[in-house]
């Protein structure tokens, strides 16, 4: 009994800590309420993320109460999600200063980040379609916000069409899924898969792996994310607190499902190919935003790929550090400028033989330590040769190519650190996230981690030649076919916006 009321009142707390900025927002939309009000609403957003966190190391175990499940993902999410929510809202109060929508935008960005936190807290399969319906509806009510601009408009009704697509195909797989197991409850539904036929299981699947791929803008799903870009910046980056990396989340709570299975083949290849079209998009384009934007497309198809390989506790992972690093960098975007004035250049130094080698020791021994610490997860191929080729690059251009010892002192310091880094956030996130679910590999999930290898081997490989060939008419010819599926589509673009012309006539008041 005691055990039951602990959880029940943290829940209890959060859930009534969550709903004073939700509030606080819809006061702020009077005209009257002066602006000030916002202090008081960006301090009622700080409890939810201290209290979710907080919850990540009191309650160690999987508890449902009601519709809600209580366990370390359901917390984690909540902490990442809401963090985000807090540090975007402080940004926008001088950021966005001045839009005609300005009271709209921070009702919006709470309702948004706290349905998405509601969503991985929901065990009842209904609930869990409501909220991620809202989260996708509060961001498409986001990216149209200037509605007097017609591209942010269309824009925003482009976006609407492929949230609405992705919602449908995750109604149809939950109902397909509560009618054969008689069960609203994810946790009971997930426990009767064995009475699924495998076609039943394939069919389902594939339209949960549809359902992903559209948020994650997968190929061919991503024009919505590149002509998302006309929205302010702070909508940019809210996307990825649990919206374009609501994928993975989505898969990790459906796990049981999904083992050994068609969809997963399909996940992993469509995954593949748009890393390396995203990772295209990323190089041949000019404007700073869609480069982000390309860079999120090739992550989160990594993010995918983690969970074509069972590897549900890396994706989650992966998940939350992406999303807190792209989310800074959006935020930065206005400053790019300036940074560009002192880029940092790879090293030229002359190559030392002695530090090449110890780096090749290096890489061979991180890979194989990795490879090792879970030999039965296919994963851990992938996981152990881009760790290895990683630590090589960085190894080579921290210390290799310095031509002076103070420099290849700093670098070693560096390089320490950072795997020191590494190895603790790993190990945190791994223990923290202990009772999400990994599957193990059998040959199949053997075989996609070598195709998966094999297909980024293989776009380097073309990658590096056309760089090698600049003036041969294929690079031409893929250079414009990448910077052609970056670009918005035509109705999305204008010269100048024609709304702007308007404005002084209108007067400045916020709405």
């Amino acid at each position: 009994m005691h055990a039951q009321i602990e959880p029940n009142f943290i829940m209890n707390v959060f859930f009534i800590m969550i709903a004073f900025p939700i509030i606080s927002g819809m006061i702020l939309l009077h005209p009257k309420i002066p602006l000030s009000f916002l202090q008081i609403h960006l301090c009622l957003l700080v409890p939810g993320p201290i209290i979710a966190l907080l919850a990540i190391f009191y309650l160690h175990e999987s508890i449902v109460i009601g519709p809600w499940r209580l366990d370390s993902l359901s917390w984690v999410l909540a902490s990442f999600v809401l963090t985000i929510s807090l540090i975007l809202q402080k940004f926008s109060v001088r950021y966005l200063f001045g839009d005609r929508s300005y009271r709209k935008y921070f009702i919006l960005f709470t309702l948004t980040t706290v349905s998405n936190a509601l969503a991985w807290f929901s065990d009842d399969l209904r609930l869990l379609l409501f909220f991620f319906g809202a989260t996708l509806f509060g961001l498409f009510l986001l990216i149209g916000l200037k509605r007097e601009w017609q591209v942010a408009k269309k824009a925003a009704l482009s976006s609407g069409r492929m949230f609405l697509i992705s919602w449908l195909f995750l109604l149809a797989a939950v109902i397909w899924l509560s009618e054969k197991t008689g069960e609203w409850h994810l946790s009971m539904a997930l426990s009767e898969t064995e009475i699924l036929h495998s076609w039943e299981k394939t069919g389902m699947n594939l339209l949960l792996v549809t359902a992903v791929l559209i948020p994650a803008a997968q190929w061919p799903f991503g024009k919505w994310l590149l002509n998302s870009v006309v929205a302010p910046t702070p909508v940019s980056a809210i996307m990825h607190a649990g919206i374009v990396n609501s994928g993975g989340m989505l898969l990790t709570r459906f796990a049981p499902l999904v083992q050994e299975n068609l969809s997963q083949t399909v996940l992993i290849v469509i995954s593949s190919f748009s890393i390396l079209i995203g990772t295209g998009i990323m190089l041949v384009q000019v404007d700073y935003k869609r480069q982000l934007v390309g860079s999120t497309i090739a992550q989160m198809g990594f993010m995918l790929i983690q969970c074509g390989l069972g590897a549900y506790a890396a994706a989650i992972t992966h998940a939350v550090l992406h999303g807190l690093f792209k989310a800074t960098l959006f935020l930065q975007s206005g400053s790019v400028f300036e940074q560009n004035k002192d880029k940092i250049k790879l090293a030229t130094g002359h190559h030392s033989p002695v530090l090449i080698f110890i780096g090749i020791i290096l890489c061979l021994g991180s890979g194989i330590a990795i490879w090792f610490s879970s030999p039965n997860h296919s994963y851990q191929l992938v996981s152990a040769i881009i760790l290895g080729w990683s630590v090589a690059f960085s190894w080579v251009q921290l210390v290799a190519r310095s031509n002076e010892q103070m420099g290849r002192f700093v670098g070693g310091l560096l390089f320490i650190g950072t795997g020191a880094v590494y190895l603790i956030v790993q190990g945190g996130f791994h223990e923290i996230l202990h009772e999400v679910h990994e599957s193990v590999a059998g040959t199949s999930s053997f075989i996609a981690g070598v195709f998966v290898l094999l297909i980024l081997t293989l776009g380097s490989l073309f990658s590096a030649w056309l760089m090698s060939h600049r003036s041969s008419p294929l690079y031409a010819k893929v250079y414009f076919w990448l910077l052609r599926l970056g670009e918005p589509d035509q109705e999305l673009i204008e010269s100048h916006p024609k709304y702007l012309a308007q404005i002084p006539l209108q007067g400045g008041s916020f709405r």
